[in-house]
């Protein structure tokens, strides 16, 4: 196996990664708004963030493990499939990438879309964080499955993790934007000035990263057998 990149280059490839996803994201939000609902409005915004995460984590899963999450950050550290130490750079390279994507699609098309903000609509603030929770905790049962679990299919981690933030998207988008990261909510909110409810984007989706990463230990059982890869190893290669 190939030792990752070093700090400072894995820093570089999660800033670039998480600008990707939030200009992306932010720019099918633009494009269908400029174009009356061209691209599908939210069914189209919505595989457009599952389809934007599956090519992020192509492009630097092998680099950084494409973590583009702090939410995911915590949690692998949490579970000890990922250094402790690196959680901050991580974070600060992820919120980074995110404003920086979302204030370039703000530059090139407005704000008048609202850039895909997440906010509560169906529900209240604290029925918001509970929805969050849950709907983080079912992505990250995903991400372990494929990216911790030597007995899966490494290879399917970007399908396997992109068509799971496309349908929680298409479910739970309308009711209170499907967030599951605080990066992608943070970008939005500074680009169009609107911290309303952020809050609810930062709390919901770290707890439900640590509580999948919970219940997927206690699904998985027992450790693999002698002569699997490693964890921690395996974390690394993939978010």
């Amino acid at each position: 196996m190939h030792a990752p990149p070093d700090l400072p280059r894995r820093f570089a490839a999660e800033f670039l990664g998480t600008f990707l996803l939030v200009a992306g994201g932010c720019a099918a939000a633009a494009v269908d708004f400029r174009t009356d609902g061209g691209l599908g409005g939210h069914v189209g915004v919505a595989i457009a963030w599952g389809l934007i995460v599956a090519m992020v984590i192509f492009a630097i899963g092998h680099l950084s493990g494409a973590h583009i999450n702090p939410a995911v950050t915590l949690a692998f550290a949490s579970g000890r499939h990922f250094p402790a130490r690196e959680v901050l750079p991580y974070w600060t390279a992820q919120v980074a990438g995110a404003i920086a994507g979302a204030l370039a699609i703000a530059g090139m098309f407005g704000t008048a879309s609202g850039l895909s903000r997440t906010q509560p609509v169906e529900v209240g603030d604290l029925g918001a964080v509970g929805v969050e929770i849950a709907i983080t905790a079912v992505l990250m049962l995903v991400v372990m499955a494929v990216a911790t679990d030597t007995r899966a299919q490494g290879a399917l981690a970007a399908v396997a993790i992109g068509i799971t933030v496309a349908v929680i998207g298409l479910v739970m988008g309308l009711v209170e934007g499907a967030s599951m990261n605080p990066a992608r909510s943070i970008g939005p909110a500074v680009a169009t000035g609107d911290f309303a409810a952020l809050w609810v984007y930062l709390i919901g989706p770290i707890l439900g990263a640590l509580v999948g990463v919970a219940i997927y230990a206690y699904l998985r059982g027992r450790p693999h057998p002698e002569g699997a890869q490693p964890d921690a190893e395996a974390g690394e290669d993939l978010p």
